[in-house]
Formats: C-alpha cells, sequence, structure tokens
C-alpha cells in the first residue's frame, strides 16, 4: 500500500498528470457534442422516415 501511494504521489508531482486531466476533460467535451448530434441526426431522421412512410401509405 505504500508502494502505491509513493507512486500515487510522484505521479502528481510530474506534469503528466494535469496533461492527462486536460486530455480527460477534452474528450468528455468530444463525447458530449457526439451525443448532441447523433441525437438530433436520429430526430431529424426519424422525422424523414415518418414522412417517407405517410408519403407511400398514401
Amino acid at each position: 500500500m505504500k508502494k502505491f501511494a509513493t507512486s500515487l504521489v510522484e505521479f502528481l508531482k510530474e506534469e503528466d498528470g494535469p496533461t492527462a486531466v486536460e486530455y480527460a476533460v477534452m474528450l468528455a467535451l468530444i463525447v458530449v457534442v457526439c451525443l448532441a448530434a447523433v441525437g438530433t441526426i436520429g430526430t431529424n431522421a426519424k422525422g424523414k422516415f415518418e414522412e417517407v412512410g405517410t408519403a407511400i401509405g398514401n
């Protein structure tokens, strides 16, 4: 356990830690944007499919 704590402290002292956090934040933002885009595209596609289905039914 002491070895883990020591390695954790060394990791936090290094400059790679903040860089990893920045990359994690950027990744989270990219995921949010992708989910919003997929949701919008899905809604638009659903509307178009319903429009086509109605046109075929008539």
